[in-house]
């Protein structure tokens, strides 16, 4: 494999410690007037796919959780979780149809832009600049708040199976939660074909581990079926 063309330097010009430090760290300046560029950064199929679905996916590990969270409750006299439970099903369903939605436009935006183009590009396109500009602004804030609320909930997830006090050590919680956000703002910086090699074993493991826990709900309970929902008519018609 070749190697890829970086910015020529000096010959008279050495990089200190801390250029190399830092080019071994995000990788060498590219040059943006080499026409092979577009090729050398650009993401096969399968590893696009992995780079548009782990935003999504990532949603799953604690937006069902926490919206769920809002239709029950601990009740403190009795000890058990009350609330509008049976509501759970249409909360799913709700879900599911907005993953359609979004895999049906994303789906569009590809056929109208093969060539690639996100959310600031497509906008200002068929929009105009103003709606671009909204557009990016929107992707902006939408990425810093999936990063800060992905590892929160991640960090949560993982000190959950911590035993004794380190379930509880908030400052270790808080270290380890800084150092995640730092390695991804490394990859980030080295280029997305690189982040995106680098997240790929993560979200496979990810997809076969919930298929595998979704099948084996769905075959053990399947039995219930009837009852649940018998349940949920019977929440609906009280209110």
């Amino acid at each position: 494999m070749a190697r890829e063309k970086s910015l020529p330097l000096d010959p008279l010009e050495q990089p200190d410690r801390l250029t190399r430090l830092w080019r071994r760290l995000f990788g060498a300046p590219r040059d943006v007037q080499d026409p092979g560029i577009f090729h050398k950064i650009s993401l096969i199929a399968f590893l696009a796919w992995v780079g548009l679905g782990a935003d999504g996916l990532s949603s799953s590990a604690y937006g069902p959780a926490e919206a769920f969270k809002n239709l029950v409750a601990r009740n403190p006299l009795t000890g058990r979780m009350e609330g509008q439970w049976y509501l759970a099903i249409f909360l799913a369903l709700a879900t599911a149809t907005t993953v359609f939605v979004i895999s049906y436009a994303y789906s569009r935006v590809i056929e109208q832009f093969p060539h690639g183009g996100g959310g600031y590009v497509v906008a200002t396109k068929l929009l105009g600049r103003q709606a671009g500009v909204v557009s990016g602004c929107a992707l902006l804030v939408d990425y810093i708040l999936t990063i800060t609320v992905s590892v929160a909930a991640g960090g949560d997830a993982l000190f959950d199976l911590l035993p004794g006090a380190l379930r509880t050590n908030l400052d270790l919680k808080l270290l380890c939660e800084v150092t995640v956000l730092g390695a991804l703002l490394v990859m980030n910086l080295r280029g997305v074909k690189e982040s995106v090699e680098a997240v790929a074993p993560i979200f496979l493991v990810f997809v076969i581990t919930h298929l595998f826990l979704i099948v084996v709900g769905i075959g053990t309970h399947a039995g219930r079926v009837p009852e649940v929902t018998q349940q949920v008519t019977t929440g609906l018609q009280e209110g």
